[in-house]
């Protein structure tokens, strides 16, 4: 039985979401809280398996809640909201940061003609999130990110003169990794990002302003036919495949889910494979199961540099897991460690061309 504490602010959202995860017969609500404040003194109390965690509510918001939960007693938290104004959306994606494993919007009404699908995907979610083994995290002040086997202690970057683009796959508490290498780049980073991060329908925009405002980089949903540009993120938008195609130019598609996701990993992994071969590098992230990782394996049997996200700083070790299984990987880094070897390229490009 999966114990579940919901927090929010309004009565009404309580209600209904104790009514949806309630009908599960494997999930229990064992309590609900209106604020933040009492999200922590209940997830104290209560011990639950999952938290629902609304964002904006009086006396302590949901981030506060969040960081303070995973300070001291850390507990699996998925953000359940309604909020679309840019304040809102911003901190989320700092509860994310502080250790939320992921969001979804608040479900529709009972009459609602959405409401089946809202009700199994909150259910799906929470029932997936149940399952990760969180760990405490450090106050911000003492934050230390881990570079382990495959640091970049002692490693000199591959030479790569015609770099052409950076692919990167990622799933759950992908957000913070992303956001932690997008800031890790320099302003002139030589080559376009492309990026497909599994999340919840309507959250993909919010992603998107968050990243380019804490990372400084362009950061935007990718438009079909739209030519890559250098120094520049784009991010696979809802319910489409991203790739690309002749020319430089992203080509999305509603072609049939890969791994029962769209977009997903492994269709911009093997599309990027197929045009740029060796001139590309291959980026998997922290996430559950085993999307992208056979196709980051092609990219490297066709020249790419591959790299996954190690253990210790992943939240879930699923997808890049699978790919050291499989050989998949070149390197093993924690998300600043791939920032520092990303940042490393156009100084080994411009050593080379120095000394030619």
């Amino acid at each position: 039985m999966i114990k579940v504490l919901i927090v929010d602010d309004s009565a009404v959202a309580r209600d209904l979401l104790t009514f949806i995860l309630s009908s599960d017969p494997a999930v229990q609500v064992i309590g609900t809280a209106r604020d933040g404040r009492e999200a922590v003194r209940a997830v104290r109390e209560k011990r639950p398996d999952v938290v629902t965690m609304d964002i904006v509510m009086p006396n302590m918001d949901g981030f506060e809640a969040t960081r303070i939960i995973m300070e001291t007693a850390p507990t699996p938290i998925v953000i359940v909201s309604a909020s679309w104004d840019p304040k809102g959306v911003e901190k989320t994606f700092q509860a994310m940061e502080a250790g939320a494993l992921d969001a979804i919007a608040k479900p529709v009404g009972v009459a609602h003609p959405n409401y089946k699908k809202n009700t199994k995907e909150l259910i799906q979610i929470v029932k997936l999130m149940s399952e990760v083994k969180v760990i405490k995290r450090r106050p911000k002040g003492e934050k230390r990110d881990i570079i382990s086997r495959g640091s970049m202690a002692g490693m000199i970057p591959p030479v790569m003169p015609d770099l052409k683009v950076v692919a990167i796959g990622a799933s759950t508490g992908g957000p913070p990794a992303i956001e932690a290498i997008l800031s890790g780049l320099p302003k002139d980073f030589p080559a376009p990002l492309l990026i497909v991060q599994h999340i919840s329908v309507g959250f993909v925009q919010g992603l998107a302003d968050w990243l380019a405002n804490s990372s400084g980089l362009p950061v935007k949903i990718a438009a079909q036919g739209e030519h890559l540009l250098p120094g520049c993120a784009y991010i696979a938008p809802d319910g489409l495949q991203m790739g690309v195609e002749n020319g430089g130019r992203i080509i999305l598609s509603d072609s049939a889910p890969e791994n029962g996701l769209r977009p997903s990993v492994s269709w911009l992994f093997r599309s990027v494979s197929e045009l740029f071969g060796k001139n590309a590098i291959g980026v998997l992230l922290t996430g559950m199961g085993k999307d992208g990782a056979r196709e980051l394996k092609l990219m490297r049997e066709k020249g790419a540099v591959t790299i996954v996200q190690d253990r210790e700083s992943s939240i879930v070790y699923g997808m890049p897991g699978e790919a050291v299984t499989i050989n998949a990987a070149a390197y093993v880094l924690s998300p600043a460690g791939i920032a520092e070897f990303l940042s490393g390229l156009p100084r080994a490009e411009r050593t080379e061309q120095g000394s030619a």
